[in-house]
């Protein structure tokens, strides 16, 4: 049994059922990838994409030509090439009409093909469609020789395994797919820049990414909008072939009578829509409880003060001239415009990140991500070949055309002759061919014109063309030859067509700043208390007498903070983590308040150590019980991640301690210094100076310790006396000043016993610090 179990018999029928999931599963992935989710290089189709373009126009449904139902068109896709759901193949119809969706729609819908607000397209059996003028950059030459074709799935048909795009297709019009391990992400660009770029890579092979973007210099979505990214962020996304592009609506300020104004959104970022930003508005004005909660959030409730002071009412009017025309109205005119707007981008989808992934099948036939110059080049380099087969097709064409016409002037030359063989003959085409030195093919089509074709008018007609063709094989002969001709007419042609079907760019390329909310509540003082057990609450101003606030049973006062609302609020753990609160989220009131574990996600049972605040450049000492510790600042410390973000590395036991703040002044202050106090009561004092400032880590050795001993106190001060307090074996409370110069040390050393007979309680500086 266990011989079966490790492997099976040597030349059996059996398959491990590990291998045959391994091989079905790889198969399944290979499948997905290359025939349906990624599109190709050369043309930039997807297979069910091609086969749609291949059947219209083996339909005759071109451009110029009446359009037909839909649903024929998908029976005529299902039949003959893509053996799948119909509602497959008219989504990718449907989708190839969108014009906003499509950068370069490449079929023509007649009816309801959908709307950017989502709605769907009315049922196959009520639109029609043909091709638009722009796919024969895609169909022009597919019967010239161009591509190869392959079996149809039950080898009734054939079809092309690409189309002969006579463009950069793939980076025109972009693509969207999801594969097993692999998805795409491929925007939409201008066809002038591509052609351009293209062009000047064909005359240049060494040009780079960077340099090639001086022809493209971002995305050219269908919707228009705005893209803020920064250049050297685009060069990254174009070099790597991986990032993201920030895009915000574009919009007016109109002005109105008695000083009003209101704003006209006219273009929309990709993938969002009129409906979608009134949705988002709702939401946040008429606030709902989330799941699980009775009331709303702080933050809900702070969202809907902002947009409900700011914001009058909205409107769509959007119509068949305008495509978008959001209108926003403001509660007064006394507010500034930019920051109304500013606060609707960061609110709302009006600003948003476009994903970048440029993945595709390349030349190889293989899935890779790919930058912009792989791209043009892989192109290029089909477009090259595609061209010499048309060259060499046409020649092959020319050829046998110059064949047959040499006979015909032969038979034309004698006449007389070739009548009388013919009329005398049981078997003429062997006796041609013996009289005359004619080949069987030439012989046949002697046999096979009419009369009429004899005249003397159709003889100069005949001489002409035969003088015509041989002047293209001489053409023909040379563009393959001569690989810098071949480059010429490559160039010559991309040109036309660009001449033919571009168009100016409809995204503006323009670096701003992020829109982000700075300020949702009124900057005011507030005080933060904290709880022993973690409670936490605020009461608005300073200065508070707090000496009548209650807490729960068992518990007490461990630290109050004061701060302004519009400042963030930093929570240090036990193992060296922080998270941010915003102040305004803190439940303010006479209250317990409640357990900032509600807040945040304290991580592995670590419990909260103290709050920071105060602006992004204020100073903290920060050290840990292992007696390690380094100077931060506060904006290096806040986060979005509810979960918190490590600040300080601790090994195991050792804990975080108090943080003790620094002005920024007392940095260079020679004067200023650290005092430390271990557990078995050593004291050391050090100038500042020796610390560093970091964003995260261990930091450096601030006192040696003894073997069991730990850092416990830690206090910054400029003057030349310091504080020691202590309990004494019987409870008794000592307080003790003494002189910096009697511990004053180098940073690392182990410091000056202080003789106590109890307990060191606490250190701090004489001054205020």
């Amino acid at each position: 049994m266990e011989e079966h179990a490790s492997a099976a018999p040597v030349g059996s029928d059996y398959l491990l059922l590990g291998q045959y999931a391994e091989r079905a599963y790889l198969e399944y992935a290979m499948s997905v990838v290359k025939g349906r989710a990624l599109p190709e290089v050369s043309d930039g189709q997807k297979p069910v994409q091609r086969r749609i373009l291949y059947a219209m126009r083996d339909m005759g449904l071109t451009h110029g030509a009446k359009p037909v139902k839909s649903a024929r068109v998908v029976g005529e896709i299902l039949g003959k090439y893509h053996p799948h759901g119909d509602a497959s193949a008219y989504d990718a119809m449907v989708r190839m009409a969108q014009d906003f969706t499509l950068r370069y729609p490449l079929i023509d819908g007649i009816g309801n093909f959908g709307s950017r607000d989502g709605d769907g397209a009315a049922a196959m059996r009520y639109t029609e469609a043909r091709l638009t003028p722009i796919a024969e950059l895609l169909l022009a030459e597919i019967n010239q020789g161009t591509v190869d074709f392959v079996p149809n799935y039950d080898g009734a048909f054939e079809e092309p395994l690409h189309l002969p795009a006579r463009l950069p297709m793939v980076l025109l019009n972009g693509a969207s797919g999801i594969a097993v391990g692999l998805a795409t992400e491929i925007p939409s660009h201008n066809l002038t820049e591509v052609t351009q770029a293209a062009i000047a890579l064909l005359k240049k092979p060494s040009l780079s990414t960077a340099e090639l973007m001086q022809y493209i210099p971002a995305p050219d979505f269908a919707g228009g909008g705005q893209i803020i990214t920064p250049a050297a962020d685009l060069q990254q996304i174009y070099e790597t072939g991986k990032g993201s592009v920030r895009v915000r609506a574009r919009y007016e300020v109109e002005k109105l009578a008695r000083g009003q104004w209101r704003i006209i959104v006219t273009e929309l970022p990709p993938n969002t829509s009129a409906q979608k930003i009134l949705a988002e508005i709702e939401e946040q004005t008429n606030p709902k409880p989330k799941p699980g909660k009775k009331n709303l959030t702080q933050e809900q409730q702070n969202t809907k003060a902002l947009m409900l002071s700011l914001l009058e009412r909205v409107r769509d009017e959007s119509d068949g001239e305008a495509p978008v025309r959001l209108v926003f109205e403001p509660k007064s005119s006394r507010i500034e415009p930019e920051n109304f707007i500013n606060t609707l981008m960061a609110q709302t989808s009006l600003e948003g990140n476009v994903p970048m992934n440029l993945v595709m099948m390349g030349t190889d036939n293989r899935p890779a991500q790919k930058n912009l110059k792989t791209i043009l080049s892989e192109w290029l380099e089909f477009r090259t070949v595609t061209v010499t087969r048309r060259l060499k097709f046409r020649l092959g064409q020319v050829e046998k055309r110059i064949h047959i016409l040499d006979g015909r002037m032969i038979a034309f030359l004698h006449i007389d002759e070739v009548i009388k063989v013919i009329r005398e003959s049981d078997d003429p085409k062997p006796d041609l061919m013996a009289a005359f030195g004619l080949t069987e093919i030439q012989a046949e089509d002697i046999l096979e014109i009419r009369l009429r074709q004899l005249a003397r008018l159709e003889g100069f007609k005949l001489e002409k063309e035969l003088n015509e063709l041989l002047e293209e094989e001489g053409r023909l002969k040379t563009l393959l030859a001569d690989e810098n001709e071949k480059k010429k007419l490559i160039i010559k042609e991309m040109q036309a067509d660009m001449k033919q079907y571009g168009d100016g760019r409809r995204t503006l390329v323009e670096e701003a700043g992020r829109a982000t909310l700075t300020q949702t509540t009124a900057d005011e003082p507030v005080t933060i208390i904290l709880s022993n057990k973690g409670w936490i609450r605020s009461r608005s101003g300073h200065n508070l007498d707090l000496s009548q606030t209650a807490f729960k049973e068992g518990d007490g006062l461990k630290q109050v903070m004061e701060g302004r609302t519009v400042w963030p609020v930093v929570v240090l753990d036990s193992h060296g983590r922080t998270y941010t609160l915003d102040a305004a989220d803190i439940p303010g009131g006479r209250g317990d308040g409640v357990p900032v574990a509600s807040l945040i996600e304290l991580q592995n049972g670590a419990h909260v150590v103290a709050m920071m605040t105060g602006l992004p450049d204020q100073h903290y000492l920060l050290s840990n019980s292992g007696g390690y510790g380094f100077i931060a600042k506060l904006g290096d410390m806040t986060g979005r991640v509810k979960a918190g973000k490590v600040l300080m590395t601790l090994k195991a036991g050792e804990q975080t301690l108090p943080p003790v703040p620094v002005f920024a002044v007392s940095l260079i202050n020679p004067d200023c210094k650290v005092l430390l106090a271990s557990s078995d009561n050593r004291l050391l004092a050090f100038t500042i100076g020796e610390l560093e400032v970091m964003a995260k880590g261990r930091g450096l050795q601030l006192i040696s310790l003894s073997d069991g001993a730990k850092l416990e106190h830690t206090a910054v001060t400029s003057s030349p006396e310091f504080i020691v307090e202590s309990t004494g074996k019987r409870g008794a409370e000592h307080k003790e000043k003494l002189r910096i110069q009697d511990i004053n040390n180098k940073r690392g050393r182990k410091g000056k016993i202080l003789e106590i007979s109890g307990r060191l309680k606490r250190l701090s500086g004489a001054d205020s610090v």
